[in-house]
């Protein structure tokens, strides 16, 4: 935060509670990666495009700035709440200061243990994540191109992944062959990414991951 270009940065989030089940194993892992992948190849372009809250600092002169837009937030004419940390970062970006990510500064936050908050919260940031690409879509032309695809990827992947999966069920169900090439493209990907983040992190948990 020395550099007073910079309003917002974020630093790399674990889960507290990551031993108590099997699903906080994973989020554990899923915060590693969209910090230490994500967040960094972002910050590498120029703008990290959510400065997640648990692990965030802003610049106080340039929040206060933003302060009256940030407390008024719409969407379609209608109040919206939500997703405060992405829309912060938004706000920073539209005013033409710069996010980062600081791998060093580390904190933990206690996540869902159960499945059912974990899905709430995962459809809350999903609205969030929608809500503000609208936003961001006109801040992406002044950006790194990079950026403009990383928010088109975030977007379009599970919607492809999906279209993927019901076009497999839809062969297995019409043919009764089996997509071997969709299995083995998708299963070829996600181990490839998992063995690059185990690398990474020397943690061999991520190869199941």
């Amino acid at each position: 935060m020395s550099d007073p270009e910079i309003g917002a940065s974020m630093g790399q989030l674990t889960a507290s509670n990551r031993n108590d089940t099997w699903l906080t194993r994973l989020i554990d892992m899923e915060y590693w990666l969209a910090c230490n992948e994500e967040r960094a190849a972002q910050a590498r372009f120029g703008a990290v495009m959510c400065c997640c809250g648990p692990c965030a600092m802003y610049r106080r002169s340039a929040l206060v700035l933003l302060l009256d837009q940030y407390e008024a937030q719409f969407f379609r004419g209608k109040p919206s709440d939500f997703g405060e940390d992405r829309h912060l970062t938004i706000l920073m970006l539209k005013a033409g200061f710069r996010t980062e990510y600081v791998p060093d500064a580390i904190a933990a936050t206690v996540v869902p243990d159960r499945l059912a908050p974990y899905l709430r919260q995962q459809l809350r940031w999903a609205r969030s994540t929608f809500r503000d690409t609208w936003l961001a879509m006109r801040l992406l032309p002044g950006l790194d191109s990079y950026l403009t695809l990383d928010v088109i990827g975030q977007n379009l992947g599970p919607l492809l992944l999906a279209v993927s999966f019901l076009t497999a069920l839809a062969q297995i169900a019409v043919t009764g062959t089996m997509p071997w090439w969709t299995v083995l493209t998708i299963a070829s990907m996600t181990m490839i990414r998992c063995s690059v983040a185990a690398f990474r992190a020397r943690d061999i948990r991520f190869l199941g991951f």
